[in-house]
């Protein structure tokens, strides 16, 4: 039986709150700049429009992706800036997490945690076979992932049912240019 593609979804508490933060202080900022000092128009409309660029990366992006889970991965995303596969062959173990989460992209060196988390609830830990380097945290690496799900039971369900259904299908090489003439 051959399992379609399932996004999961995630709590976003946490990134409703960010954008209004940022936005509040990219404003002070333009503000100050505009009003403390002669700033030249054209520098002024290019912090504002790095800082708003900012904002919606990192600020609301994180609101328009979601997880996904495939026969034989789990696709992690947060927002535009994180994206992570773990197919589960690196996977040594997949549960729930029920210690203390650090929000957003975060990672604590000393116990190999990588955090992807928008809530406190509904955690799910991904133990890795060999840690493994994420670019995202400054290259640095992690054996244990932790990310949020909507809803923890269902999403567990889901990954063990794609488990037990066996080894996915091999990969097909996808010609990019037509065959040879002879």
């Amino acid at each position: 039986m051959d399992a379609p593609p399932r996004t999961v979804p995630y709590a976003r508490v946490f990134f409703y709150q960010r954008p209004v933060g940022f936005l509040a202080v990219f404003t002070f900022v333009v503000l100050i700049l505009a009003l403390q000092t002669s700033t030249p128009a054209a520098w002024l409309a290019g912090v504002a429009g790095v800082l708003f660029a900012y904002l919606f990366v990192v600020g609301l992006s994180p609101m328009l992706t979601k997880h996904t889970l495939t026969r034989s991965r789990i696709i992690l995303r947060q927002g535009w800036y994180f994206r992570c596969i773990i197919p589960f062959s690196d996977a040594e173990a997949i549960g729930p997490f029920d210690g203390e989460p650090k929000y957003g992209l975060r990672l604590s060196p000393s116990r190999g945690l990588l955090f992807v988390v928008g809530g406190r609830n509904n955690l799910v830990s991904v133990r890795l076979k060999k840690p493994r380097r994420f670019p995202q945290v400054l290259f640095l690496t992690a054996s244990e992932i932790v990310f949020d799900v909507d809803d923890r039971e269902a999403f567990l369900a889901a990954v063990t049912e794609r488990k037990i259904a066996g080894k996915p299908l091999p990969a097909r090489k996808v010609p990019v240019l037509p065959p040879a003439r002879p």
